[in-house]
């Protein structure tokens, strides 16, 4: 079984990853309901567990409950008990035979942990596979030229361009533009088609007009980010992660400015940041400050996610719902 928290911290992709061998979600929690040591347990095997899961414990002594002997018990139990931030018809504990998914918050942002069955790690691959993906970087690997990707996940265009080249924008952050107080209910990947991401920084120096409908404020950072003559995205990955803790979801970065970014970079530059760049990968995790810890910019084009569809294909879904195994 895998225990999963997507949540600020330390880890560049801003998640921590725990393997407990030899058993199940129902039957973590069997072995784990009337154990002599639940915080014990919980800081041994789950590394101290997620905000406000203890609260399932604190109930379980102050109302001595039985322990689940089903899944349908086992729900009923943490639908009454467990404690979650958020309205009652939002589903925010979801439970079947393989898989705990949670999301709450810690009055700061929004968290989700997970508990994953081991044989969800084949099963829901591609559902999955970046969740359970806590170590920097990501392979590089990439596809030969004209082998297909293919998607399920609803992403958002920056233009009516068609062709089967693309590259996928991930931002993962804790504050969106324009959406700042819930950072868990996610906008999407973007997508600049017809283009790979060897010529994206041509691409976007060559656009005018980014007012223009597909145009969102990610998909207008991305540009800002790229220097005038630049012709690869290197530099661009290198200012994001540099900007440090400035905080990139106000009202001024709807349409930031290349100028304006560097002439941040002296002040902000986080020697904590990491930048990773390939020809058909780029990836940034931007440290913010140890409060909030990372968040990250992907860049990423179909020949990188053919090679790994199923990291490409469950990274699209991170970005466009808390519960990987949403339908």
């Amino acid at each position: 079984m895998y225990f999963v928290v997507r949540w600020r911290g330390d880890s560049p992709y801003s998640k921590h990853v725990h393997h407990v061998p030899g058993t199940t979600v129902l039957g973590w929690f069997q072995r784990a309901w009337h154990h002599e040591n639940p915080e014990t347990l919980i800081d041994t095997e789950l590394d101290g567990g997620a905000y406000g899961f203890e609260t399932i414990f604190e109930a379980i002594a102050e109302h001595d409950l039985p322990c689940p002997a089903t899944t349908d018990e086992l729900r009923e139990l943490l639908l009454e008990h467990l404690w979650v931030e958020g309205d009652d018809d939002e589903n925010f504990i979801q439970l079947d035979e393989l898989s705990l998914r949670v999301r709450t918050d810690d009055d700061e942002v929004d968290l989700a942990y997970y508990f994953l069955d081991d044989a969800l790690v084949t099963g829901a691959a591609d559902r999955i596979a970046y969740l359970l993906h806590d170590t920097w970087p990501l392979p590089t690997g990439a596809a030969a030229p004209g082998t297909a990707f293919t998607h399920t996940v609803p992403v958002r265009a920056v233009s009516p361009v068609s062709g089967p080249d693309a590259v996928f924008a991930v931002r993962n952050c804790w504050k969106q533009i324009g959406h700042r107080d819930r950072n868990l209910d996610l906008h999407g990947a973007i997508v600049f088609p017809g283009v790979l991401l060897p010529d994206l920084a041509t691409h976007l120096t060559g656009t005018d007009d980014t007012t223009a409908a597909g145009w969102t404020d990610d998909a207008r950072l991305v540009r800002s980010l790229v220097g005038p003559g630049e012709t690869d995205m290197v530099p661009a990955m290198r200012r994001y992660a540099a900007l440090g803790g400035y905080d990139l979801s106000g009202p001024g970065w709807a349409a930031p400015d290349h100028e304006q970014i560097l002439r941040r970079l002296p002040e902000t530059a986080a020697a904590e940041s990491r930048t990773d760049t390939s020809p058909h990968l780029a990836q940034a995790a931007r440290y913010i400050d140890s409060f909030f810890g990372y968040d990250q910019l992907l860049l990423f084009d179909t020949r990188w996610a053919a090679a790994q569809p199923d990291l490409a294909r469950s990274l699209l879904r991170y970005a466009a719902h808390w519960d990987p195994l949403h339908r």
